[in-house]
Formats: structure tokens, sequence, C-alpha cells
């Protein structure tokens, strides 16, 4: 009888269990003790984005995100602590960093790389023997430099930052000094913390300990040290009590509101179902789903965010919500959809991306509002119904508002390309967020594929997807099917085929030919939903729709100085409107009454009144008596009281995206 080679035998078992452990064999994923991971993010530079997407890098590139050295020199200049300097030593360069290094890597921008690698070398050679790294306290009796954060340089929260930075970097260059720096880093932590826990020096740290838990169990599956799972048990019982807050009455509260951040809470959302991995409890992963219906119940909009301006505020569609908590609901949808496998997080993640990111920046990418409204019909430098109402909070600028968004928001559009496509647990591909893109990844034993997403999508029904390699492959592809969508169909080649739909997930498991093309439509259809006060809310597939309002941009010059610890530089813009706003619909509409008009061509730049690609059309009547009180629209309580206007006062109004308004009503009233 003919031996088989041990070599072969071991490679046989590793093969069994590695298809029933369900982990992926290509890239970092979960391992033993921790759970199987359902999706495995894919390293950073295999997604190119095409279309749309590539334009808002782009966009980027060449707006706030490429200059943030030069645009907010007095931060993120060559002063600052995480350059050596002596200036800002907190969040802020990181947090400019976390956008900059996936954004320079996947463009394989070199000049952006360079600008990235400047920051990331700094703390790559000055850790301290104890393996702590970063910007070390300042001399005593310094002078603080006005415009700048002086909290405690020793802090754990801004490090949990650059821990994301350099998990990203290393994930783009498999630079191995990042893993020494880590080990070394969490050795550190795991001897300190139980002397000086994540609350230490500020809350920060223990209210995102999630943050810094994640990328303990990311370099546990490089290295399965030991130690650090032991160090993921003290991180998550320093970490503020998240599941106990979303499963309990918290949120729920309204006399006093919750003391909660609206961007801690945005951060939190993860915590559960990250500490789940070690844990595997399943009330970690109820507990999130829990807390999101909470959040949407008493502080949500249609839009997909909450009140919370800075504290959670209710559901007056008035309120305000922060961009930092946008980017950062995106970043916690994104790190629990590859561990739960579960769609609501691809279908929440494109809500946010696809409504609210494009409408909090400029359409050049140079300014940014601190807060938005999800009914918002004027934008001026003037007090609001906010908790924290100074500084230009509505305004489009720079440093206006709170200078925390100018640097978080580069994370946005970059991570959410980046969250494209995944390995799966079967050794194949997955396409679950949907945009247009390319991606080349490992699958089946290790050969290198390549597909090409073509869409218009979220504005399209239609996605197509294109095997391009030159050999035939067998593997899985499998793609998510919206929790929206009723009847999605697909074909292969021009055929169409009836598949299985598990999870809302399509699974195509075949022999891959060069050239094949799989078109799976999700047919769009146009659902009403109600909110605050009886408030009507209109969507059709991913995307919010509000009523489209001429806007008037005023460019406003004033020396505002500094106030407390922002600089306000020169100069901001205000808007206002141009036609009316003050609409209702009928408490009898519904959506047959609406009708639809979709451009066959869509821009690379659709986030604007001029590009937007959809219109929907249905009969409203205008309400006098709604006007602006304290600057915004005026409480939607008044225009509900029933009316005995004839029909005849309906006039037809005009919807388009929500992400394409500036100003806009996306909760009508009804009469």
């Amino acid at each position: 009888m003919k031996q088989i080679p041990f070599f072969f035998i071991a490679v046989f078992i590793l093969g069994t269990l590695s298809a029933r452990d369900n982990r992926n064999r290509h890239y970092i994923t979960n391992q033993a003790p921790l759970v199987p991971q359902k999706y495995t993010a894919l390293p950073i530079g295999t997604i190119r984005p095409e279309g749309m997407l590539l334009k808002m890098l782009e966009i980027q590139r060449d707006g706030l995100t490429g200059n943030m050295d030069s645009v907010y020199s007095l931060v993120c200049g060559p002063n600052n602590g995480w350059l050596g300097g002596t200036g800002d030593g907190w969040e802020r360069g990181p947090y400019w960093l976390d956008g900059l290094v996936p954004l320079a890597y996947i463009l394989d921008d070199d000049a952006l790389k360079a600008k990235a690698r400047e920051w990331i070398e700094w703390s790559l050679n000055n850790p301290l023997e104890n393996g702590d790294f970063g910007p070390q306290p300042l001399p005593e009796g310094y002078a603080r430099i006005e415009g700048t954060q002086q909290e405690p340089r020793e802090d754990w929260w801004p490090k949990m930052v650059m821990l994301k930075v350099l998990q990203q970097y290393y994930s783009a260059t498999g630079d191995d000094r990042v893993i020494k720096l880590l080990t070394n880093y969490f050795r550190y932590m795991l001897k300190e913390l139980p002397e000086r826990p994540l609350g230490h020096y500020t809350y920060w740290g223990n209210r995102r300990g999630a943050d810094n838990l994640a990328v303990v169990y990311w370099l546990y599956n490089i290295t399965k040290e030991k130690f650090l799972l032991e160090l993921g048990e003290l991180i998550h019982e320093q970490t503020f009590e998240w599941e106990e807050v979303f499963t309990g009455n918290r949120i729920r509260r309204l006399n006093p509101l919750p003391g909660l951040h609206c961007v801690n809470v945005a951060q939190g959302l993860k915590a559960p179902v990250i500490y789940y991995q070690q844990n595997r409890d399943k009330k970690y992963l109820e507990s999130t789903k829990e807390g999101l219906l909470a959040l949407k119940e008493v502080h949500g909009f249609v839009n997909g965010m909450y009140g919370g301006d800075e504290a959670l505020h209710g559901n007056n569609p008035t309120q305000g919500s922060e961009l930092c908590s946008a980017t950062e609901m995106m970043f916690s949808f994104e790190s629990m959809l590859p561990i739960t496998g579960d769609v609501y997080y691809a279908d929440y993640l494109e809500k946010i991306a696809y409504n609210v990111l494009p409408t909090q920046h400029t359409d050049d990418f140079t300014g940014k509002q601190y807060f938005q409204q999800a009914n918002q019909v004027l934008i001026t430098d003037q007090s609001r119904n906010f908790f924290n109402d100074h500084n230009a909070r509505l305004v489009y600028g720079t440093t206006t508002g709170y200078p925390c968004c100018l640097t978080n928001m580069h994370q946005g559009w970059p991570k959410f390309v980046q969250n494209l496509w995944y390995a799966t647990g079967d050794n194949g591909l997955a396409a679950l967020v949907y945009g247009a893109s390319k991606v080349k990844a490992k699958v089946a034993g290790g050969v290198e594929v390549e597909f090409e997403e073509e869409t218009n999508y979220p504005f399209s029904d239609e996605i197509a997807f294109t095997y391009k390699t030159g050999k035939s492959v067998g593997f899985p592809l499998h793609l998510r099917v919206p929790l929206w969508c009723e009847a999605p169909e697909l074909t292969i080649n021009g055929e169409k085929v009836d598949v299985q739909i598990r999870n809302n997930i399509i699974v195509l498991d075949r022999t891959w030919n060069t050239n094949d093309k799989v078109v799976l439509t999700l047919p769009m259809e146009i659902r009403l939903s109600t909110w605050y006060e009886g408030s009507k809310g209109i969507e059709r597939g991913p995307l919010v729709y509000g009523l489209k309002i001429e806007e008037h941009w005023v460019k406003v010059e004033k020396d505002r100085g500094f106030i407390g610890r922002a600089a306000y530089e020169d100069p901001f813009w205000e808007v206002y409107p141009k036609s009316d706003w003050n609409y209702a619909l009928s408490r009898k509409v519904s959506p047959k009454h609406f009708e639809v008009e979709v451009n066959d061509k869509v821009e690379d730049m659709p986030w604007n009144l001029n590009h937007a690609p959809i219109t929907l059309r249905v009969k409203a009547k205008k309400l006098d008596s709604w006007v602006i009180e304290n600057n915004s629209a005026g409480d939607i309580k008044v225009p509900t009281r029933p009316t005995r206007y004839p029909y005849d006062k309906e006039e037809k109004i005009e919807l388009i995206p929500y992400g394409c308004t500036t100003l806009r009503i996306s909760q009508f009233p009804v009469w």
C-alpha cells in the first residue's frame, strides 16, 4: 500500500478542521478560543473603488484629508505631540490618520502615504522601555498653546485611536514593527491597568474601551499570545457597562434624559459584540440590537441617526446629530458585520453612508457641519435647541462647532470602501455592502481571483459582478439581500437562477470561468414610516428622501478668535432657503401616490441638488402656520391639527435623496 507523506496528511487535517471550524485560511481571522468569524476583513489595497466611491476618495485627497497638515497646522502640523512636538498630544492627530492611512493605501497615493508614514514612523521609532508609546507629559509649567488640547498625555483614549491607525498600516504594508510595538504596549497595559484603569485620566477611555479591545483580539489572531486574552477580560471589565445600558431602560428615559454622550453611544454600540468573540454569551449579540431599537424609538430619526447634541436629546427632527456620531456609528457597524454576518448591520451601514455622511461635508470636502438636522431649513450661526449650542454648531466650516469632527470625519468613506468585500469562512468572497468596485483576493486553496462590481447603487437596483480571472476556480460567492428587498432576482450569464436565501445571504458555490457575469437585482419599493408626533418619513431601497429646497449659500467672515480650546477660522458658510419648505402630507398618503423619476446617468459626484439622480413627486399641502422658531423649523405638533382645507389646496412637491440635500424636510407633518 502506497504511503501518503505526512505533509499531505497535515494539510488534509488542517483543511478539514478549517472547514469544520469555519475559519478563513488566507487572512487574519479569529483564532480559537475566539468565536469563528462569519466574514473576515481583506487587506487594505485589495479593494479598489470605482465611479462615485472613487470620486469621493479623490475629493478627500484634494480636500481636507490630503491637506490637514496645512489647513489645520496649529494641531496637525509639525509641532504635534504625535510627531514629538510640544503641541496637541491628544486625539486629533490620530483621528486624522485613522482616515488618512486607508485613503492613502486604497488610492495607492505616494504623497498621502508619505504624510501618514511620518506620524507612524515616530510612534514606531520612539517607544519607551516599559512598552508605552505616544506623546509623553510636557515639562512642569509648560504654557498651554491656545487652540490645542492639553488633556493628560498619559490618557489611554488617544492611544486607542492610534492603535487603529497602526492596525490599518499593518494591513496595508505587513510591517512587523507594528506587531512588536503592540505586543510590548499591551504587556504594559496589562501591568498598569489594575492601578490606572481606562477611566483614570479622562472618562473617554472607559466609554470607548471596545476600540482598544478589538485591536487586542486582532493581535491575538496573529501572535496567539495568551496574555492578550487575559488583557481582553481586563479591558472589558474596565469598559463602561454598555450591555446593561442597551438592555435596560436607560436610553428610553425621558425625564431626565439619559446622560449619555452621542459619540460614546455610537462607539459603544459595538462593545458587546466585540466582547462576544471571547465570552460567546449570546446576550452580548442581542444587546446591541436592543440598544439600537431603544435609540430609534426614543431618540431616532428616519435617516438612521438619533438626537444627540451632544448628550442624547430626544427625537424631535430639529435636534442635532453630530458628524463624529455618524462616522463612529459606521465604524461600529463595520466592526460588527464580519463577526455576526448579520445583514442588519450592512443595511444600517449603507443608510448612514448613503444618506447622512454626504450631507455633513461640503461637495469639495473642504468644510464640515458639526451638527445636522433631519428637518433642516436654515443654517446660520445662531442659537438653537441644542444641549451644546455655541461656537457655530450648524454652519459649514473647518473648526466651527468643535474641531474633533474636523479630524474624525476622514474615516467615513475610506473605511466604507474597505468593507465592500470580505473573505468568508468557507474560503470564498462576500459582497455584503454594495458599491462600484474591484477586488483581488485569495480563495479556495490560495488562488488569487478578481471580481469587478459594476453598479450605480444606491440609485440603481441592479448590481453586476464579473469574474475577471484568467483561470477556472471553484469557490463560493456570498451576496447580501437587504432586509428591505422582498423579491430579489439573480441571473448568471443571462439566465435566471432560482437561489436559496438563508439569513438574507445568497451563496453561489460553483466553478467560476473567465467573464462569468452575475446580475443581482434588488427591486426598490417606497416605504413610509412614522416618527415624532406622527410625522412621516419616506424611503426607497437604501435611500431616505427629503423635500427639495433651493439653497442660498452666504460666506461669512468673522474674526472669531479663540473660544475655549477651539480656534475659529474665516470663513464659514450659512445656507438660507430660496423656496418654500413648510409642507405637510395627507394622513391617507401611501406608496401608490408617489411618482418616481430615475435618471439614466448618475454623476460621479451625485450628492447635491443639481445632480440628484432620483426625484419623487407627491401631493402635499403648504401650511402657513408652520414657521421658523428658534432658528429651526417650528415644532411639527402645531400644524398636525386637523384642518378642513379642500383638496384643491394641495400641490405637487419634489423629494430627492437625503444625501443630495443641504436644506430639507425628511419627516413631514400630516394633516
